[in-house]
């Protein structure tokens, strides 16, 4: 086993994420306090809004006690595209409002300690953002996240995500934006394809380098969260996650050079799933030979076209105009997802996907 690969395994271990809540439980029934969930709302924030409306009824059917804080937004490391951030949030809570049966106006603010008290609570808790709920140990993001809470609190969610598939759908194109570093893109690429053959709909692959690598560095507090709600995320779905090697740098460019090179050959969708396994599942390390060969062999890739491939330098030119394509359309992060001129951001909007091809076939 990678050293790199040691930490994500302790931040995703199953056995240790059990112990830490049999650790609070206990800790929480020797004290005699009630179970409580702490949720961070951000004023005038879209996703805190449908918070302030879904938590309560998960509080009340759960019989648990709920307490508001009031934070300010991400610091500019966690969130390096403010502007874009709050337009697609406005957005994006427009179309989960629709989904969930919730409302876009705002809703009353609740009583709270006050900015100062709240910001301080997060950061000792080790988050950085907003829409955010604690509950003993662990975080759940906005809305999409509650199904994850409710399980843990016991019985069947209220608010469950949608079904990632259109009513009719007959043929379209879906752009992807993504990244070979991004645990999401890998959430998202091991289900795209079944999904787009569901659809009857193309795969345009439009690979880009991490944040990182386009000096957006990534906070350590973001990284931690990602990772381990990516763990919850693949349980859900059914998918390998947890014995990780950070591609990032060399290994990454090795990949994105095969990949390109790949989706030219009209065969991206191999060498994609492939890697993302191996860095994403099986500790299998890119930036040397003997892993990337190994990736190779899995895709179908011979290994002296891979070595072709890793020669030819015109993949850069290749993700940098994806990138300029992606931020032209108001977009940053990874995974997006175009369907004509409309775009979606995150793994967990693969439900808007297939109701825009159910549009665009229409």
């Amino acid at each position: 086993m990678s050293p790199k690969s040691l930490t994500p395994l302790i931040l995703t271990s199953p056995t240790l994420r059990a112990t830490s809540r049999l650790r609070h439980a206990a800790l929480r029934n020797l004290t005699g306090r009630p179970r409580t969930l702490h949720a961070f709302i951000e004023r005038n924030e879209p996703y805190s809004n449908l918070l302030l409306q879904a938590l309560p009824r998960i509080a009340e059917r759960h019989g648990v006690k709920l307490v508001w804080h009031e934070v300010g937004p991400p610091e500019r490391s966690a969130a390096p595209e403010p502007d874009k951030l709050a337009a697609w949030s406005a957005q994006d809570a427009g179309y989960l409002a629709q989904a969930y049966n919730l409302k876009t106006e705002s809703q009353a603010w609740p009583d709270t300690m006050g900015l100062e008290a709240g910001n301080a609570l997060r950061n000792r808790l080790g988050h950085y953002g907003s829409a955010m709920t604690w509950f003993e140990g662990e975080w759940y993001w906005g809305i999409d996240r509650l199904h994850h809470l409710e399980c843990r609190l016991g019985g069947q969610p209220l608010l469950f995500p949608p079904i990632a598939e259109p009513d009719h759908a007959n043929g379209g194109q879906v752009d992807v934006f993504l990244s070979l570093r991004s645990p999401y893109s890998y959430l998202a690429a091991m289900r795209l394809f079944d999904l787009a053959k569901h659809w009857q709909a193309d795969i345009r692959l439009r690979p880009v380098l991490p944040m990182v690598m386009r000096a957006l560095p990534v906070p350590t507090n973001k990284r931690v969260y990602i990772v381990r709600d990516c763990k919850r995320e693949a349980e859900r779905l059914g998918l390998p996650f947890g014995n990780i090697v950070d591609p990032v740098g060399v290994g990454v460019e090795r990949g994105l050079a095969v990949l390109v090179g790949e989706i030219n050959r009209g065969r991206g969708r191999e060498f994609l799933q492939a890697f993302m396994t191996g860095v994403w599942s099986q500790g299998i390390d890119p930036a040397h030979d003997a892993g990337l060969r190994r990736i190779c062999d899995t895709a179908g890739v011979r290994w002296d076209q891979a070595l072709s491939d890793l020669d030819d330098e015109s993949w850069r030119l290749v993700v940098e105009a994806n990138r300029a394509e992606l931020f032209e359309n108001g977009h940053w992060g990874v995974p997006t997802f175009k369907v004509g001129d409309r775009m979606a951001f995150g793994q967990d909007r693969l439900w808007l996907v297939g109701q825009w091809l159910g549009l665009e076939s229409s």
